[in-house]
């Protein structure tokens, strides 16, 4: 990691809710809900190790913002 944190917003688009890495081009995922949007931001940022999340409004304004931590990653075992 460059020193920067891991974030993630959520945000609504015309095509559902869109969880999106600051600076990327394209969302990570689109999905029908919030909720559910929410819940693949937590996997992908405790995937990645931990980070934040922001969690925006209808309006485009953040309305919460969460700490995720760190994932059991079973990938890092030996084996």
């Amino acid at each position: 990691m460059t020193g920067r944190p891991n974030t993630r917003d959520v945000s609504k688009r015309d095509d559902g809710w869109a969880v999106t890495k600051p600076g990327a081009e394209r969302a990570s995922a689109v999905l029908p809900t919030q909720a559910e949007a929410v819940s693949r931001a937590k996997e992908i940022l405790a995937n990645g190790g931990g980070g934040e999340l922001r969690i925006r409004g209808k309006n485009g304004q953040v309305r919460e913002q969460n700490t995720v931590p760190q994932g059991n990653d079973p990938k890092r075992s030996k084996g």
